[in-house]
């Protein structure tokens, strides 16, 4: 069965085949404040196989019909646990899910869009273990103050530590990447974050980093220029790499604030 999806890159996936990394993925689960784990795009089931072995309440979330025939054929799993659908289109509330993990091996196309959909519905989410090109993984974790450092970053770290768990090489994949992945998990923030308004956080990180070159104060024109006083707030002659995760929601709610 598997040679039949050996040459498929319709969706942008590469199976991974090592079932030791596969295991080490699952382990990093910590099953703390959840008994849930929902996996994004279980392909030929690598990681679905160790899922069901650790945890009793497991959902699959997969857009491919023909891999789900496959992942029914071959796994102990019933049909309410196999969401037939696109991710980035998917609201947990459709099936009551207050409180889970989510894993996965993430398309590279889309992992930035997923990053954000997880960010979305972040209250539901306490711990996310996730493989991803090795160069978004190391934006994802990156730092002010580095070339790495941007809007993956900052809006990610917002609501999650993350941290780098290790690098995963080319040819443990089919078909083979013409990248290396890296492994990552995002810990949910225990302390809760005290944002006036989510929505333009987005929008300030967004264009800040859009426009990495200018200063804060020309970056930022259009939230800022009808506050008054806005050249009394922070932060607004450096640029947006030199601006670390605090400072954002610092500027951010401000500008809230005098709107």
């Amino acid at each position: 069965m598997r040679r039949c999806f050996y040459n498929r890159k319709k969706l942008d996936q590469h199976f991974l085949k090592d079932k030791n990394i596969a295991e080490k993925i699952v382990k990093n689960l910590s099953f703390q404040n959840y008994n849930t784990v929902v996996e994004i795009g279980p392909g030929l089931g690598i990681l679905t196989n160790y899922l069901l072995n650790v945890c009793s309440r497991v959902f699959l979330i997969e857009i491919d019909e023909e891999l789900i025939f496959f992942l029914k054929k071959n796994f102990s799993i019933s049909n309410h646990q196999i969401i037939h659908k696109d991710f980035l289109k998917w609201n947990p509330e459709e099936i009551k899910l207050k409180n889970f993990a989510l894993i996965g091996n993430f398309p590279y196309s889309i992992s930035s869009q997923i990053l954000f959909h997880i960010l979305k519905y972040n209250q539901y989410i306490p711990e996310c273990i996730g493989m991803f090109q090795k160069e978004v993984a190391e934006r994802i974790i990156s730092h002010e103050g580095k070339k790495t450092y941007g809007i993956l970053s900052v809006l990610v770290q917002t609501f999650y530590d993350v941290k780098y768990l290790f690098t995963v090489k080319k040819h443990v994949f089919f078909p083979v990447p013409n990248v290396q992945s890296g492994v990552i998990i995002l810990k949910r923030k225990e302390k809760k974050i005290e944002i006036c308004n989510k929505d333009l956080l987005f929008k300030c990180v967004k264009m800040a980093f859009n426009q990495r070159r200018k200063i804060l104060k020309n970056s930022l024109e259009f939230f800022i220029k009808k506050i008054p006083d806005f050249y009394n707030l922070p932060f607004l002659n450096k640029r947006a790499e030199q601006l670390s995760v605090r400072e954002f929601l610092q500027l951010t709610n401000e500008i809230e604030i005098r709107k």
